[in-house]
């Protein structure tokens, strides 16, 4: 009889550590899941300061902004930027992180800034624009990050405004739809000095990433004439990221925005 009770209380003692088990784990992953950031609900840009309590998403020098022209330092002056793309730039493969759409690069591409390299490392889409110019926003931006073999970061933010048929979206579209989650392989070549030929005039200031961890010190140049693509190429990058994937205008607080023409 001492036996069959002991054998009783070791399966009922082992169910019950079995279910606390289980509903702790389901609750640690419905905590990681809850606290994800996003751009919508309750981990949406406004959130990010809560839920990102490392990060530097409540500092004072935030991106993006909303640059109004007649505020701006203006200098004639273009000689801190350089940029350094070839005709035969490789991308390496396409990602949707959930976020956006990505594209990475293999080593070989970059600019100069201030007399120093960063290296071309991926280009990603926020619809509509981040960033705003004189309280405009456009129905696409294009970041291109940099970073220099010191860690710097350098983003080349190109803002798109609907019209003609883009061959740059064209060839960057061949490669969607793509899954959340899912990574293709490219191993392509790509022409990017054909987005910046004639757009020379540009906005330069001190800022962050705009997701998270936000993380500040980020030399942000944001050019002024925006890039064309048609209804269509805007439509089918939309459908493959989250809507609305921006973040909200940031403060410009004490800082100075220089505009290069």
């Amino acid at each position: 009889m001492n036996a069959k009770i002991t054998l009783f209380l070791s399966i009922l003692l082992l169910t019950i550590v079995s279910c606390t088990y289980s509903k702790k784990n389901a609750h640690e992953k419905n905590q990681e899941n809850k606290h994800h950031w996003s751009y919508s609900g309750e981990t949406s840009p406004e959130h990010w300061i809560e839920i990102e309590k490392n990060s530097d998403c409540g500092g004072k020098y935030q991106s993006p902004i909303n640059i109004i022209h007649k505020n701006v330092d203006s200098v004639r002056i273009q000689e801190d930027l350089k940029i350094q793309y070839t005709p035969t730039t490789l991308i390496s493969e396409v990602e949707n992180n959930g976020h956006s759409i990505q594209f990475d690069f293999e080593a070989g591409d970059s600019i100069n800034y201030k007399n120093e390299t960063y290296y071309l490392k991926q280009i990603h889409f926020h619809e509509p624009s981040e960033h705003k110019i004189n309280g405009i926003i456009y129905p696409i931006e294009m970041h291109l990050v940099h970073i220099s073999k010191t860690g710097k970061i350098t983003v080349l933010g190109l803002l798109g405004e609907e019209g003609d048929k883009s061959q740059l979206f064209e060839f960057f579209e061949s490669f969607l739809p793509i899954e959340e989650g899912a990574i293709k392989d490219i191993h392509q070549e790509i022409d990017l000095s054909s987005l910046l030929l004639e757009n020379k005039h540009y906005y330069s200031y001190d800022g962050s990433l705009t997701t998270p961890p936000c993380t500040e010190s980020v030399n942000w140049i944001v050019f002024k004439e925006p890039i064309i693509l048609s209804v269509e190429e805007v439509l089918k990058l939309k459908s493959n990221m989250p809507i609305n994937n921006y973040r909200n205008e940031q403060a410009i607080n004490e800082r100075i925005v220089t505009y290069h023409f």
